[in-house]
């Protein structure tokens, strides 16, 4: 994910850099290559009675920009507030994708079937190998009915197949019955 990082009116501290990389950091762990390019603002807003900062973040997503606006006294505190809300939008926009794809699961458009390769529930992601050896990244947004750290390797899994930013990854996996 690309990161931009500009001040106006206001010199950006080196506090609020490390601050707005760790949040970017959770940000990826949780929305893996989502986002494509975030851009942070930080604003003084003296022009405001009370005086204060306004975080503005914008975030690049397939087909669509997201922007996120939070005021606040305090930059630290104000830049987790804009992140948190940026990953509330996110995880409803992965929800609303999942809706449309969860329409053509029972027709069988682009599912598939395998086994858990390997699994990482510290970093909440795996991956399912086929019988015909291809490997397929999943997240555990992608998860239904079963959490992460209940999957074992050789496991058994049906799922769905759609073209994620470095190949083909699962959009959606289920436990095989």
């Amino acid at each position: 994910m690309e990161l931009q990082i500009e001040g106006r009116h206001v010199e950006i501290r080196k506090s609020w850099q490390d601050k707005i990389e760790v949040e970017k950091d959770r940000l990826g762990r949780h929305h893996p290559g989502l986002v494509h390019n975030l851009r942070v603002a930080i604003e003084s807003t003296a022009a405001h009675k009370e005086g204060g900062f306004e975080v503005r973040l914008v975030a690049t997503v397939p087909s669509d920009t997201i922007i996120v606006k939070r005021k606040g006294e305090a930059v630290k505190p104000t830049i987790v507030k804009a992140f948190d809300n940026l990953g509330l939008q996110l995880k409803e926009l992965q929800r609303k994708k999942r809706q449309t794809i969860k329409g053509h699961e029972s027709n069988g458009v682009g599912a598939a079937s395998g086994s858990i390769k390997s699994v990482s529930p510290g970093e909440s992601f795996g991956f399912i190998i086929t019988s015909d050896d291809r490997e397929f990244y999943f997240h555990e947004n992608a998860l239904k009915d079963i959490a992460i750290d209940k999957l074992n390797e050789g496991d058994h899994v049906t799922f769905g197949i759609t073209e994620g930013e470095k190949g083909p990854s699962a959009s959606w996996v289920k436990l095989s019955k």
